[in-house]
């Protein structure tokens, strides 16, 4: 009475495939924004460098969660390794968190207190237009498997982070060599961390939906249980639970009550496959289990709906 689905190796494989991808284009841009800050004076760009640092330890993270999670399922962890991934997105928003903090709190005192150095605004243009094409490149590379992994979603938001972070230092830089406002330099930090502040609690949300074991937000129980209600030989349904494993791996176990007759005439398979086909197709549902009761069945936790 199972519809065993879980995240198959290739998707696991891709992802690392993908992660990998976005740190080696990450570490390349640091390194050039931390050679780019040191030529121009630039803060923004060694703010931004930090920045991309902390992605690349974030990303890092990833990886190795995703590894763990490709694991197969054993008699101690039935369900696999897949909540891996949400303890690596968990770090990853833990992450982005103090970096905005730290980002915002030099950002305000540069401000307060402006270098007197000369920032350089054509080579700060050049290496922060250099690392918008990266970012952009790493977004595309992420983009559709950060809608099935909440580790991937992480990393996603991280580059997403950055290429804000590029654009608002390519505005500055060129705020620069027009007028020569060098604080600009501050506020342009103080914007990248502005920007990254919802997405890092958006993050840490979804993470907080997967392990206190709540209903995916897009999933709504009542029309789930209406549905299969009106599968042909169901009675009733009851003591209903949909969790997710990790991000685009939703899990749902249901007590089905169906008509005596339907458990001695050989149509119960028929209505198990009914159910499974139901979850699968309308609501994307990997994983699901069915407790078939005959009509007079009492036993019945009324604890749940």
């Amino acid at each position: 009475m199972h519809d065993h689905a879980p995240a198959g190796g290739i998707r696991d494989a891709n992802n690392r495939r993908l992660l990998a991808t976005a740190l080696t284009l990450t570490a390349s841009v640091m390194v050039v924004q931390i050679v780019g800050a040191i030529l121009s004076g630039s803060l923004a760009l060694l703010a931004d460098a930090a920045h991309m640092f902390t992605d690349a330890a974030a990303l890092v993270v990833a990886l190795i969660a995703t590894a763990i999670a490709s694991r197969p399922a054993d008699d101690r962890r039935t369900f696999g390794y897949q909540r891996a991934e949400v303890l690596g997105a968990l770090a990853n928003g833990v992450i982005l968190i103090v970096l905005c903090g730290w980002v915002g709190i030099e950002a305000v005192q540069r401000l307060l207190a402006p270098a007197e150095a000369e920032v350089q605004g054509g080579l700060m243009l050049v290496v922060a237009a250099a690392g918008m094409v990266a970012n952009a490149i790493s977004m595309w590379v992420l983009g559709r498997a950060q809608k099935r992994s909440i580790n991937v979603r992480g990393a996603y938001l991280e580059v997403l982070g950055d290429l804000f972070g590029s654009i608002a230092v390519i505005i500055a830089a060129i705020v620069i060599v027009t007028t020569g406002f060098t604080q600009a330099d501050a506020i342009a930090s103080l914007l990248i961390a502005v920007l990254i502040v919802p997405r890092a609690v958006g993050l840490l949300r979804e993470v907080v939906v997967v392990l206190t074991e709540s209903a995916p937000v897009d999933v709504h129980v009542a029309e789930i249980r209406q549905h299969l209600r009106d599968t042909d030989g169901v009675v009733d349904v009851h003591d209903v639970h949909v969790w997710q494993l990790t991000r685009g791996a939703p899990v749902f176990s249901a007590h089905v009550i169906v008509e005596d007759a339907a458990l001695t005439d050989g149509r119960a398979a028929r209505i198990l496959e009914s159910l499974q086909g139901c979850l699968a197709d309308h609501f994307d549902v990997e994983h699901s289990t069915f407790q078939l009761e005959p009509a007079g069945h009492v036993e019945h936790d009324t604890r749940h709906a």
